[in-house]
């Protein structure tokens, strides 16, 4: 599949500054032609969605992707699922499956992890509408998928995000951490998935 258009989704309190987003940006600007897009995503899941989709409008059906981590590895499952982007493929690095019910403890004033002087109130609407936003317990094409899970990650599940990603392409990764501060040597097999 020849790639011409590709969206990273930063996780939660973080921001296209992330080691992560910064690679895949160095490989994007890289690639004749490809389209590349990272945005700051708002702490609201619904504006974050609603940024996402204006972003990708006139995207074409094949030869697209989303990668995203964490919290943006929710976002890009349910950026995928949408029947217009079911020709997608997809990577998700140590992804959220649960992200309403891990952040309701988190409500209050934040700060980013890239810029502490970023603050931003993160509330039980934000909660809700990650409820909303939940796609199908199902992926209708798990082939389309790779996961990148750290059995080392510190913040999340590493079974339960083996449990949802079934089925898909990907590595279980034995001790690294949430950040994946080895992305580097596990990158050329997600970019494989995603240009194949």
């Amino acid at each position: 599949m020849d790639l011409t258009h590709l969206i990273y989704l930063h996780g939660f309190r973080s921001s296209p500054a992330s080691a992560k987003a910064q690679r895949m940006a160095a490989w994007a600007a890289m690639q004749p032609g490809l389209t590349f897009v990272c945005p700051q995503l708002p702490p609201s899941p619904a504006d974050a969605m609603a940024l996402v989709a204006t972003l990708v409008a006139g995207w074409p059906a094949q030869g697209a992707a989303v990668v995203g981590s964490s919290l943006g590895g929710f976002y890009a499952t349910a950026l995928a699922e949408q029947p217009a982007h079911h020709g997608w493929r997809a990577a998700v690095l140590n992804p959220a499956v649960h992200p309403a019910r891990d952040l309701a403890g988190h409500i209050g004033e934040l700060s980013a992890w890239h810029d502490e002087t970023l603050k931003f109130d993160f509330t039980a609407q934000h909660v809700a509408e990650l409820v909303a936003l939940a796609p199908p317990a199902r992926l209708t094409n798990p082939g389309r998928y790779y996961a990148l899970i750290a059995k080392g990650d510190e913040l999340l599940d590493w079974q339960e995000m083996h449990a949802r990603y079934a089925g898909c392409a990907g590595e279980v990764i034995d001790g690294s951490d949430h950040g994946l501060t080895d992305f580097d040597n596990h990158l050329p097999a997600l970019l494989g998935h995603l240009t194949r």
